[in-house]
């Protein structure tokens, strides 16, 4: 079982920035790969960005060159550092686990429920 807890998100103005952590708990796994997605009001689920255990990290074009994901092992904590926000970007993000594929698989498949785990989401409001 694993757990994953987010946090960090809040109500910021149009350009500015806000870090997304997501702490991970219980079992894990060494071939692990983990990633961001969100959700808004009468929106599909989107894949925001996903990191796998190889250090390979891959980006919705939507987000490529804002924002960054990354994590600290030490920690077990995944982040999303998010830049030159937008109104679009308002969604609830949540975080997400899995094992046994690279990053480039996991962004297409971390909005399916089949996936692995999920956190119960940070939200994060960007007003113009």
């Amino acid at each position: 079982q694993v757990r994953l807890v987010e946090s960090g998100g809040d109500s910021v103005q149009a350009g500015g920035s806000l870090r997304l952590s997501c702490v991970v708990t219980g079992r894990t796994y060494s071939n692990f790969v983990m990633g961001w997605f969100r959700q808004a009001p009468g929106k599909e689920r989107e894949g925001v960005a996903a990191l796998d255990s190889e250090g390979s990290a891959v980006y919705a074009d939507s987000v490529k060159g804002r924002f960054t994901i990354s994590k600290d092992n030490t920690k077990n904590t995944l982040y999303l550092e998010m830049n030159s926000l937008k109104p679009e970007d308002t969604a609830m993000y949540r975080c997400a686990y899995s094992w046994g594929m690279p990053a480039i698989q996991a962004l297409g498949f971390m909005t399916d429920a089949s996936f692995g785990y999920w956190g119960q989401g940070t939200q994060v409001t960007v007003s113009s």
